[in-house]
Order: structure tokens, then sequence, then C-alpha cells
């Protein structure tokens, strides 16, 4: 449980996003406090993928704003998101299947790696450091995932819920503060995701923040701090996850009005 006095990392005001006639999202607002797991819920087509593309910087909005640590970040462009700190997985899985998993998880260092092209190109010191800072790097995520033995096999060859831990891995090799996660636990028998939700809870322990979409309500209720429900673009619930899951407005959503 988080204090009450816990400073919002992550600032989501009044975003609206209209894609011609049709209101994905009308007026958002909520915060996510630093060191938080917030879940991200609601029926399919509530809007909650429109809402992290648009954090992440795919998708423009058409009104309000969002706020990193203060600092306004809509409007810029995904490179530049990401530089300031948020990493993140998709709904489809996104990994360079004929790149190894050791790979697929350096690329996501790219970000900090310090040689110019040229000094890549002709291999130069300061490049050849930056290649075994990365490959030790993501050596050391994938012993967290306890995926070391993996490392040289083609990402194509994994199995669809190691694939998803490999995303997760390279978004953390961009050492974000925020990790927004497009169902991470798509494909994964129940025990993949009682050691995946292991995984992000200690994640959420090391004060990393994470914002996490997810179809599996064991899992969402069970790590949240802190749970958002959207339905049809209108957030209709936020709070701890005892009181969302007693929500009349979120049991009519998912479950229908009783007639």
């Amino acid at each position: 449980m988080l204090p009450e006095s816990a400073k919002p990392l992550l600032e989501i005001k009044n975003v609206s996003r209209m894609f011609g006639g049709l209101k994905a999202l009308e007026n958002i607002s909520f915060d996510v406090p630093k060191g938080a797991i917030c879940g991200l819920i609601g029926p399919n087509g509530a809007g909650k993928t429109t809402l992290i593309n648009m954090i992440s910087g795919l998708g423009p909005l058409s009104g309000g704003a969002i706020f990193l640590e203060g600092s306004l970040i809509s409007g810029l462009p995904p490179h530049r998101i990401a530089e300031r700190g948020i990493g993140r997985t998709f709904q489809n899985i996104r990994l360079f299947g004929d790149l190894s998993v050791l790979e697929n998880v350096i690329l996501g260092h790219h970000l900090k790696q310090r040689g110019t092209l040229i000094e890549t190109l002709l291999r130069l010191p300061r490049s050849r450091s930056d290649e075994r800072a990365s490959r030790r790097e993501a050596l050391e995520l994938l012993g967290r995932l306890h995926m070391e033995h993996l490392a040289d096999v083609p990402a194509r060859g994994l199995s669809y819920g190691d694939q998803r831990r490999v995303e997760i891995a390279r978004a953390l090799a961009l050492e974000p503060s925020l990790l927004l996660l497009d169902e991470p636990a798509a494909g994964m028998n129940s025990t993949e995701t009682d050691q995946l939700s292991e995984f992000l809870l200690e994640l959420r322990d090391t004060s990393l923040t994470l914002l996490i979409i997810e179809h599996d309500m064991d899992m969402i209720m069970r790590m949240s701090d802190l749970v958002v429900v959207l339905n049809f673009g209108l957030k209709i619930a936020e709070g701890p996850p005892n009181f969302v899951r007693n929500e009349p407005h979120v049991i009519e959503a998912y479950l229908g009005q009783e007639q």
C-alpha cells in the first residue's frame, strides 16, 4: 500500500481522442503515483490501448495534456518520450524473430549508447565498450526473468509467453521510470502468470512505476495499488482494488445489467 503523500509520476489531465466523429476517449483524468502499480482495465474497445499509445507518443491527443514528473510530454515524438523514461510493450508482440533473445534485449539499450555512428561503424573503443555493457546488462535482465538459458535462441522459436517476457526485458533495458505493459500475461499459463506477477511486484519494490492493461482480473486486483476502469472511452471508476471490484458501474460494464 502506498502512502497517501506519494507524488504522481504520471498525470493524465482531461485527455480526449477523436477518430473522425468517434470519441475513443473523453476527458480522462487520473494520476499514477511514483512507485505504484496502476491497473488499467475495461471491456474490449474501452480505449485502454489508445490511452497507452498517447502516453508513449504513438497517437496525438484531441484534447487535454499528459505530464511526466511535472513536465509536459504530450506532443513529443515517441523517441523523445522514451528518452524521458517511459518504456512499453505492445498488445501484439513486436520482436525481431530472426534475432536471438539476447540481441532483441540489447536493442533496448540503444538510447543509452554513447558512441557515434562513425565510432560504431569503425568499432572504436567507446563503441566496443557500449556493446560490452549492453550485453552484460541484457544478460542480467534475462537472468532476472529466468531466461538466460534462452539467450541464443531466435525469438521466433519461443513460446508466446516467453516472447512476452522478452518484450518486457527489452523495455526494461531502457531503464525507464515508468513501464507501460499492454496485456503482459496474454498467452501465459497460470504458473507463468504467477511468476510474472512476482517479477512485476519486485520491479515495483525497486521504485519502478507500472501502468498495466490486463484482462486477468485476479492478477490485476492482486497486484495493483490503484485501478482505473474505462468503458466506451469514459472513466467509470478509480480507486483501490477492493473499492473498484465492488463498484456497480464496473460490475455492469463487465457482466451486463441484470434485466
